[in-house]
């Protein structure tokens, strides 16, 4: 057993029941990596796998954790990279740990001007906003593009790059110390979502207009107030429902705005030649400036309980990381 090697397993439903164990890395097997992680990042889904509320359920006991940066301790064959390659990328679980096994294909070379705890924000919500601005839809400069929990994970990502896009983004997020975050990242105006009406602010704020785009990782209750801030022709983007409803989309208001309601999804089994594109948009942009994940870091692997129970209270900003070991 590598000498300080510990891992966080859920043998049973419930946050409550994480626990922290020691364990032998594993070895990778043809076409995997072994990663020492640097730093692990955490999603809603995360908090839904734990509570057997996520349409993948590993059995159990298993260690949760799905996006983690780090440097390839050793590769199996047939693999592109080699030992001692700084990596980011999204595994199918098992990333709160200090070793975790990557399918080579998901493995993202980072540059070395990007910190591990960036480099593990941007496998999930950087994908899933590039995919929903740039292959869900065609987001063009010049429109109007409202992002929902904007100072959130998929939020500030989705804002940075609308943004990098020339479009005019508005931000919806809950405080005002989350929209100031959101308007230094690229957005010119927000609203606050718990405001009755905020689609009339929209209009407001967009002269008239309406918007062209909405980006909708929320559900419930923000989806249907959207549909009456869509302008015509405009795009639903339908990412996720981290409000804990699934809403029942009214047709009607689609049909008389000529407006589409669009699934953003992606996986890497069916979607390599999306996710390359992606892939080179996103480090082109890295490149450039044009993104850069805001982090919440946790420092730790014994401050996942906390840093997760936080995310589901809606108690962070940005993508919440926890830095593991200093690399």
């Amino acid at each position: 057993m590598t000498a300080g090697a510990r891992k966080w397993v859920s043998g049973q439903q419930g946050l409550g029941n994480l626990a922290i164990e020691g364990f032998a890395p594993p070895e990778p097997g043809p076409g995997e990596l072994c990663v020492a992680v640097a730093a692990a990042a955490l999603n809603f889904s995360d908090l839904l796998m734990i509570d057997d509320k996520y349409q993948v359920k590993p059995p159990r006991p298993f260690t949760p954790g799905q996006e983690v940066a780090g440097i390839v301790r050793a590769a199996g064959a047939g693999t592109r990279h080699k030992p001692g390659d700084r990596v980011t990328g999204k595994v199918d679980w098992g990333g709160f740990a200090t070793h975790a096994i990557m399918r080579d294909t998901m493995a993202i070379p980072m540059p070395s001007n990007v910190s591990f705890a960036e480099g593990a924000a941007l496998p999930v919500v950087y994908t899933t906003a590039y995919v929903a601005l740039t292959e869900s839809t065609d987001t063009r400069a010049g429109e109007t593009v409202l992002v929902h929990a904007a100072a959130g994970g998929v939020g500030l990502a989705a804002v940075q790059i609308a943004a990098a896009r020339g479009a005019r983004v508005i931000a919806a997020a809950g405080s005002e110390a989350k929209r100031a975050l959101a308007v230094a990242n690229g957005a010119f105006g927000a609203i606050d979502p718990g405001e009755p009406g905020w689609s009339k602010t929209c209009k407001v704020l967009t002269e008239g207009r309406s918007v062209d785009v909405v980006v909708d990782p929320v559900g419930g209750d923000a989806t249907l107030e959207s549909l009456r801030a869509l302008a015509e022709g405009g795009r639903l983007l339908i990412v996720g429902f981290a409000s804990g409803t699934i809403p029942q989309i009214p047709a009607n208001r689609l049909l008389l705005k000529r407006a589409s309601a669009i699934g953003v999804y992606w996986n890497h089994e069916t979607d390599a030649e999306m996710l390359a594109r992606v892939t080179q948009r996103m480090s082109d942009d890295l490149a450039s400036g044009a993104i850069r994940p805001v982090i919440d870091r946790r420092e730790g692997l014994e401050s996942l309980p906390q840093a997760l129970a936080d995310l589901g209270a809606r108690r962070t900003s940005g993508k919440v990381v926890i830095n593991i070991e200093d690399m």
